[in-house]
């Protein structure tokens, strides 16, 4: 089954066409420049960047598959969480191309794209992934942190989220309050790399003590503004690697935390983790020596593009929707949802 997917859930408009886990063309366009001189996405540019290039995008990825509609079985699309202006543009031309050509059309929830990351393939099939449920799946990106059971196929319990803030967010309002610019979170990596991950100044993690598995990112940023408040530029200046990493720290503890609570309250030894922050290569570090302390596995996106938002890991979960008939039945009503929606 050839799969055309669409994902507008944020500041990237992508399109991919999958055959199974496989993926056979992949086309991602990215806002960053757009909105990097705002310091973050801008709603109405994002939305108008979207309509300017969703055609373009989708007409690429199927040039770069060597096909046309007649070698499409179905759409899938993103109806959220996300942007809702951003996720609007992508449902609106989902549902004009599956009326268009009369193709069945499937409606991916964002979070199960990076539930699936870690299984998608190339188009030669790899890597080869054996795919033995369940699994604790950590979701770690701009918008969202989560963490699911997956207790099979599309089958889905959340056990612990954030009740404020995400990580990445935090990551990136840390960058901003740095003066590092938009997005933060790969240059508070690098800072990190550069003070050799310390963490010198020991900001709070908040909801540590907890005996729940819910995060929380706000008291932790409202801490690092405040100390950023009484440090001189001199000192923020002479020490902004330090300052960097112990953000980082605290975040990445908080991450950990909750996920080995999570492990110990399900007995779920096979992690799977997806998500724009999950691109940091010493998180997946400090997350593998927790998969070894607990004698378990994780499984990771094995390519750099899929931890970010793109449609090939949405086009994944469409080929399990499909498998088990799960069609939109009035493509005309097909609109967005606010919120993880899982289980």
């Amino acid at each position: 089954m050839n799969i055309l997917a669409i994902d507008t859930s944020c500041d990237e408009t992508c399109a991919a066409i999958t055959s199974g886990q496989q993926v056979m063309s992949n086309v991602i366009y990215s806002q960053i420049l757009i909105h990097k001189k705002w310091g973050g996405v801008v709603p109405s540019l994002a939305k108008r960047a979207h309509e300017e290039k969703i055609d373009m995008v989708i007409e690429e990825c199927l040039t770069k598959f060597g096909g046309s509609f007649s070698n499409i079985d179905a759409v899938a699309v993103t109806y959220g969480p996300g942007l809702a202006v951003a996720l609007e543009v992508g449902i609106k031309k989902a549902r004009s191309l599956a009326k268009k050509y009369k193709k069945q059309l499937i409606a991916v929830n964002h979070l199960e794209g990076h539930i699936y990351s870690p299984f998608v393939q190339n188009s030669k099939g790899n890597p080869k992934i054996k795919i033995e449920y369940p699994y604790l799946s950590l979701i770690v990106s701009g918008g969202h942190t989560e963490l699911v059971v997956v207790k099979g196929h599309l089958k889905y319990e959340v056990v612990g989220e954030t009740i404020d803030d995400a990580a990445g967010e935090a990551l990136d309002k840390a960058a901003k309050l740095l003066g590092l610019g938009y997005p933060g979170g790969p240059v508070i990596e690098k800072l990190s790399e550069y003070a050799g991950h310390a963490d010198r100044y020991r900001f709070p993690r908040p909801m540590i003590r907890s005996t729940g598995m819910n995060f929380s990112f706000s008291g932790l940023k409202t801490a690092f503004y405040y100390h950023l408040k009484k440090t001189t530029e001199d000192d923020k200046s002479k020490n902004i690697n330090y300052l960097a990493s112990s953000f980082q720290a605290a975040v990445f503890d908080s991450l950990l935390n909750k996920t080995e609570k999570a492990v110990k309250r399900t007995g779920i030894k096979r992690l799977l983790s997806g998500g724009g922050v999950i691109a940091n290569l010493y998180l997946r570090k400090k997350l593998r020596e927790l998969a070894e302390k607990i004698g378990g596995e994780i499984l990771f996106p094995p390519y750099p593009y899929l931890t970010g938002d793109n449609a090939a890991m949405i086009g994944v979960v469409g080929f399990f929707k499909a498998k088990q008939n799960i069609f939109v039945k009035e493509v005309e009503k097909l609109d967005r949802i606010p919120r993880l929606t899982l289980g």
